[in-house]
């Protein structure tokens, strides 16, 4: 499996879990459940492919601009997220605040699909897309542990 095949997979998780959030209503346990799942798949995902896929891409002149740009749209979802933590369940901004979250997460997600694992994919050879998929992986479950 190569780096980009391994973080995809994530990437539909995230697509599935914001598309049932952005469904829920009120102040449920559904909601709750949800809403840390969303939350602990971004940060996992976040923290394992900024160290998997953008460190390595800024040791490249070829893909520095692109990992920086990634990463600081890893902040802006962070944002986001802290805003409907602090936002009560039943309230209509916080069904507007996961909307917009959903929105940034797939821009971000489409982006990476379609820009940067191409510019990424130049850049590395075979064996480091291979690799790099380990240290994702690894790094993803030392997050959720």
């Amino acid at each position: 499996m190569t780096l980009f095949e391994a973080l995809r997979e994530s990437h539909d998780r995230q697509r599935t879990l914001l598309d049932l959030l952005v469904k829920t209503q009120g102040d449920s346990d559904g909601r709750d459940e949800l809403f840390k799942r969303v939350r602990a798949e971004l940060e996992h995902h976040a923290g394992a492919e900024e160290r998997a896929l953008y460190v390595p891409m800024m040791e490249h002149d070829m893909t520095q601009e692109k990992a920086r740009h990634s990463v600081a749209e890893h902040h802006e979802i962070d944002e986001l997220i802290e805003t409907l933590e602090e936002t009560d369940y039943s309230s209509p901004g916080w069904v507007a605040a996961a909307r917009q979250l959903q929105e940034l997460v797939t821009h971000h997600l489409d982006e990476e699909e379609q820009e940067v694992f191409q510019l990424a994919g130049r850049v590395f050879d075979d064996a480091t897309k291979q690799s790099l998929a380990e240290t994702y992986q690894e790094e993803m479950r030392r997050l959720a542990s």
